[in-house]
């Protein structure tokens, strides 16, 4: 039966209204997809071009077509540290001693303390205004106790003859600095020559080389010079590639263990190995300083301090443990990685040997005297000494207490005050050791009370800078007459005489800050 013609035409307009719509909807959505379909266009483009790039001549007839490949191994990367420069020896030549001028002087700032008067010092031998940089010495070496080098740090005033005595203290630390990097205990006199025709008096023991180099680094890195920078650059590069040559790989022992003081040797060069690290913050120096400093922590005792033996004995001694809470102190505002173990047991040891009563400190048991008391008390036999004393008053600073809540520190700074520097070359009186401990101490405690400071500041400037060699190739030193002076020599007195007039920059007032 046929369908009637009027549903016929029906069905196909119906039929072409749906084949219509179908195309509209297809067109649109192709139109919604035009974006993707460019992206892909362009995609397909890039293929081409990179194809078109292939060397398809490596692919001709004519050849196998056959590729035949073999994975190696590849061979292990091998980290070396980079080797030191060599260290080329000076020809001997006239040295002109450096000229300050006019455009390198550089104004001092003025220090502000949070209490107390801020004028404290103006009646001080060292309050001068005229005090100025030497030049290339200022900043460079910041951190977190502050900038270093005359001028660039919170107070750095002292006048012509401070200023004076420090610059020839590093020139002769400078002038006496062996071929190998070195400060050589019993061999300086061998460098002699360089200022005047004499040969300097005053030879050490050669075991104690490591300490004694330590010792002037830490006075050159204290005058702002680095192994990257400053004025006595080369003289720091090259101490610090010794002291590097020095190390045992394995253990990261300085030097040996030839003398029983050899813990103290290894304390001080490590110091100077973190300070140089700290400022730099290159790599070359970071894995011996850590090493350094992974040996001190071996040979403390456990919940307690630092003697002379390695493996540690028990035995603990205020004057080794004192070297070494700086030498941690210094690995730690590094970055370096340090047992906070070690700070508690050092303050709980000076806890355990300070009379409440006195304020003074002990050297191996409560209230106890060094040895060094022992020799000065053949030529004073009043004389106490005070050098532990002046040990635990300054570790306790940078152990992080302070004297409104330890009334103890005020105790200890009374003693210091009763022993101030004297310059005494026919006794053996001259501590030098005593007073590198004691003027860094009380300056930290003069924002507490000016006196501590002001009064100490007056006999250090006596004692010091007028006892300093003025005379041929002796000028800018020091005389070992001190006690433990035969042991280091003239290298040992200088260079902690020449950081005791550091006092100002080297480190800001750590209590002035808090």
């Amino acid at each position: 039966m046929s369908e009637e013609p009027g549903i016929h035409i029906e069905s196909h307009v119906l039929r072409s209204w749906e084949e219509e719509q179908s195309f509209n909807d297809i067109l649109y959505e192709w139109m919604s997809k035009t974006p993707w379909l460019l992206i892909s266009a362009a995609a397909h483009l890039l293929v081409f071009f990179i194809l078109a790039a292939v060397p398809w001549s490596y692919l001709r007839p004519d050849q196998d077509n056959e590729f035949q490949a073999t994975l190696e191994r590849p061979p292990e990367e091998i980290f070396e540290e980079p080797e030191e420069e060599p260290i080329e020896e000076e020809v001997e030549e006239e040295v002109d001693e450096p000229v300050l001028q006019d455009a390198e002087i550089v104004e001092a700032e003025e220090l502000e303390y949070e209490e107390g008067d801020p004028d404290f010092l103006s009646d001080s031998p060292f309050e001068d205004n005229q005090f100025n940089n030497i030049a290339g010495l200022g900043g460079g070496a910041g951190g977190k106790y502050g900038g270093r080098g005359l001028g660039g740090g919170r107070r750095a005033r002292g006048g012509k003859a401070f200023e004076a005595a420090l610059k020839d203290g590093l020139e002769w630390l400078k002038n006496h600095q062996a071929p190998n990097g070195s400060w050589d205990c019993d061999g300086f006199d061998a460098e002699c020559g360089k200022l005047g025709s004499s040969v300097c008096g005053g030879l050490g023991y050669p075991e104690h080389d490591v300490g004694i180099t330590g010792l002037a680094l830490l006075a050159f890195l204290g005058a702002g010079s680095t192994t990257n920078a400053g004025t006595y650059q080369e003289a720091v590069k090259n101490g610090i590639a010794w002291l590097k040559s020095q190390q045992d790989p394995d253990s990261g022992l300085l030097g040996d263990t030839s003398s029983r003081e050899f813990l103290y040797d290894h304390a001080i060069g490590a110091l100077a190995l973190c300070e140089n690290y700290n400022f730099t913050k290159s790599p070359l120096h970071k894995r011996v300083a850590q090493k350094a400093i992974d040996y001190i922590q071996s040979a403390r005792n456990p919940y307690s301090a630092w003697r002379y033996d390695v493996p540690p004995s028990g035995e603990n001694d205020t004057s080794v443990t004192g070297w070494m809470v700086f030498a941690l102190a210094a690995a730690k505002d590094s970055g370096l990685k340090v047992d906070q173990a070690a700070f508690d047991g050092s303050l709980a040891w000076f806890d355990e040997v300070t009379d409440p009563s006195t304020g003074r400190v002990g050297y191996n048991s409560f209230g106890s005297l060094s040895s060094r008391v022992t020799a000065i008390n053949q030529h004073y036999p009043k004389e106490k000494g005070e050098a532990m004393t002046a040990v635990g008053l300054l570790c306790r600073v940078f152990l992080k207490q302070d004297p409104k809540d330890e009334p103890i520190m005020e105790k200890h700074a009374e003693l210091l005050l009763r022993t101030l520097p004297e310059w005494d070359p026919d006794g053996y009186g001259c501590d030098v050791y005593y007073w590198y401990y004691g003027t860094y101490a009380m300056y930290q405690m003069a924002p507490h009370k000016n006196e501590y400071w002001s009064k100490w500041e007056k006999a250090l400037e006596k004692a010091v800078v007028k006892s300093q060699r003025t005379d041929g190739d002796e000028k800018g030193s020091w005389d070992p007459v001190g006690p433990w002076g035969y042991a280091g020599g003239r290298v040992y007195s200088t260079a902690i005489l020449t950081l005791c007039l550091e006092v100002f920059f080297r480190y800001s007032q750590v209590l002035g800050s808090r």
